[in-house]
């Protein structure tokens, strides 16, 4: 099976990046930190979900984001798929808190059920193929819109989606260029897939 151990953040200050995702979203090695190595401009061509049970929990991981620094790029709301809201981190990275509720169902919790890296993708199909040859399955495959790689058993999952409607999802636009600031830690191997992200 395909693993993603964790996601390896570069920020021009690790320090304060590490103090910021422990009091916004409590991950612990899922989200790791490293000093930037390139620039970076507008929109990096990923973002992280955090799939949560409820309302409540989702609003309880917005809050404690914006309280530590993180800038509200969609506040949370309800939606045809259920309720969510983005935020964005000082270092720049952008989160998705999300649920397929729409109503409670108990107290709010701080229990996170799936880390989503969905990565932009200037072609769907093209970076499917790419991870297919390197023998990640397919869970969910919509055309050359969206994919759901198989990282079954993995603390974190990974989709394949249209860069720009990745970052109209977002709420940013979606011109970007230099460093996407992320390097993904796996056990694919050491590469660069079609869309410039690095695996080590």
């Amino acid at each position: 099976m395909a693993t993603i151990r964790s996601l390896s953040i570069e920020s021009a200050d690790s320090v304060a990046a590490q103090a910021f995702y422990d009091k916004a979203f409590g991950l612990g090695d899922i989200v790791t930190l490293r000093e930037a190595a390139g620039e970076s401009t507008g929109f990096r061509g990923f973002t992280v979900s955090l799939l949560v049970a409820q309302p409540s929990t989702a609003d309880s991981y917005l809050a404690s984001a914006a309280e530590a620094g993180a800038t509200v790029l969609k506040p949370g709301s309800k939606s045809l798929w259920g309720y969510g809201g983005v935020v964005q981190a000082p270092d720049g990275t952008i989160w998705k808190v999300a649920t397929s509720s729409k109503k409670d169902k108990g107290p709010a919790t701080r229990e996170v059920e799936n880390v989503v890296l969905l990565l932009g993708a200037d072609d769907v199909k093209a970076t499917k193929a790419f991870y297919v040859d390197r023998g990640v399955g397919v869970d969910r495959s919509f055309g050359g819109k969206y994919v759901e790689m198989s990282f079954a058993d993995s603390p974190v999952s990974l989709s394949l989606y249209q860069r720009k409607d990745l970052a109209k999802d977002a709420g940013v636009a979606v011109e970007g260029s230099g460093s996407h600031r992320l390097v993904i830690e796996g056990d694919l191997g050491a590469f660069t897939d079609p869309n410039g992200f690095v695996w080590e």
